[in-house]
């Protein structure tokens, strides 16, 4: 995968590897194109038509430079000189309760996490709540206290908020929307802009866990494992990375979409290819084991307490033993590496000695995950 097969000179005939190559970055090239009459579940998925809805009805509606970045988070510069990361997100998630969380702890950890990986030190926390008729007020109560328990773990305070009601059938018991803020310590820059070649990719632990515990405890499956969401703040390992590899160059929480839509992003925001190495990807056997009966791909499952981060290869040895020093980071590892060649691709080499595509999907094969 080199520059050279890429873009074969006029004077030479691509075999069909490289036209296929070719066709593949000339495609990725595009903006993304929203071709649908109406909204489907494939447009809340984080792929393809998640980035074409956004894209051609929201980006072309709000347009500015900083909502162009679309970071998990805006980093916004006050008069005074000091900077802010501001960020929000809605929670859906069917079923509301599941092994390992709910959706009480995973709005404040979700809030938490977009800022934490903005580069901020996350503050306070905004909470609505629309909430359907004939919802139990005692789960409502217990749900709060989840909020709470998870608002103090990650040491941020829950400061203002709403609250709807709307007729019965109008929701699906409960959604959440959190909204927060956090202070950008002086001097410290993340941006998919400062990633170079020889770079490389550090994932924080184990990937697909929240995914596939939330397909489970839908119950439509006939599949017993014991796995639990890895929902969790990221504020901490997050502190204890920079504070080891200070040349870290960006990070991004790997939510829906996964790893390889992270992955993808980074590489287009940063114009460099990445190659991810199957072999060092951090999975739980009972999850891998899970995603092989569905025939769905790991790499594209979410996470919610899980983020990627791209550090200089001299600082990633100490960069994974710092996470691996904290709580929630055991499964820490080097997973990949930056290249300056192909621009845009996400390549994964396989145990066997291959390499394929890691593309953005369209959908996602796990719908309401967060």
């Amino acid at each position: 995968m080199t520059s050279e097969r890429l873009t074969p000179s006029a004077h030479e005939v691509p075999d069909p590897e490289d036209r296929t190559r070719i066709r593949i970055e000339e495609f990725r090239k595009r903006r993304p194109r929203l071709v649908d009459e109406v909204v489907t579940m494939a447009h809340g998925a984080g792929g393809k038509s998640s980035a074409a809805l956004v894209d051609h009805v929201f980006v072309e509606a709000f347009r500015n430079p900083e909502l162009e970045n679309l970071g998990d988070g805006a980093v916004l510069a006050l008069p005074t000189g000091e900077r802010l990361a501001f960020s929000t997100d809605s929670y859906v998630v069917a079923p509301y309760e599941f092994p390992g969380g709910s959706i009480a702890d995973l709005a404040i950890n979700g809030t938490v996490n977009d800022l934490a990986v903005s580069g901020a030190r996350p503050q306070w926390i905004s909470a609505a709540f629309v909430i359907e008729e004939g919802f139990s007020i005692d789960k409502l109560k217990q749900l709060a206290g989840e909020m709470r328990a998870a608002a103090d773990a990650a040491g941020v305070q829950i400061v203002t908020g709403d609250t709807k009601v709307v007729p019965n059938g109008a929701a699906d018991g409960l959604y959440i929307t959190t909204s927060g803020v956090g202070v950008i310590p002086a001097g410290r820059e993340l941006s998919p802009l400062a990633v170079r070649a020889g770079d490389r990719l550090i994932v924080s632990g184990t990937i697909a866990d929240h995914g596939m515990a939330i397909m489970l405890a839908r119950g439509n499956l006939d599949i017993e494992a014991d796995i639990e969401s890895d929902s969790a703040p990221v504020n901490g390992l997050v502190e204890a990375l920079l504070a080891a590899a200070p040349g870290t160059r960006w990070m991004r929480d790997a939510t829906r979409g996964g790893l390889g839509t992270v992955a993808n992003e980074l590489a287009q925001a940063a114009g460099v290819g990445v190659v991810l190495d199957e072999g060092l990807l951090p999975i739980d056997p009972t999850v891998l084991g899970c995603c092989d009966m569905l025939g769905i791909d790991p790499v594209y499952v979410a996470n919610e307490g899980k983020f990627v981060a791209v550090v200089p290869a001299d600082e990633a040895e100490v960069a994974v033993a710092a996470l691996r020093s904290q709580p929630g980071g055991a499964q820490a590892a080097v997973i990949g590496e930056v290249l300056a060649d192909p621009p845009g691709i996400v390549a994964m080499r396989t145990p066997f000695g291959g390499t394929r595509i890691v593309d953005m999907l369209v959908g996602d094969p796990l719908p309401r995950i967060c």
